[in-house]
């Protein structure tokens, strides 16, 4: 199984920031897309679309990881949590 590191530098990776927009605003992954927890069932249809892995972001990890199970739950396989925007940071420069 490949680690996470090696999964967010992929050049298929779409990377989504759950955080509230105004969050995002003050500092995020240039390539992410700002989704907020709240909204991510309502693109559920439109991620099961994506061909790479999903990689998801918050300022802790927590909301990362519920929207990780949101979409899991949905029937997407290739999601993965990657934590703190500072965790994800580290690994992209990794």
């Amino acid at each position: 199984m490949e680690n996470i590191i090696t999964i967010v530098k992929k050049e298929n990776a779409k990377i989504i920031d759950v955080r509230e927009p105004w969050e995002f605003e003050s500092g995020h992954i240039s390539s992410a897309t700002n989704i907020p927890l709240n909204e991510i069932p309502v693109h559920v249809n439109e991620l099961k679309k994506v061909t790479g892995p999903i990689i998801l972001y918050c300022r802790s990890g927590n909301r990362s990881g519920m929207a990780t199970n949101i979409l899991k739950q949905a029937g997407i396989k290739e999601v993965y949590n990657a934590g703190s925007l500072s965790d994800i940071q580290q690994m992209i420069m990794n």
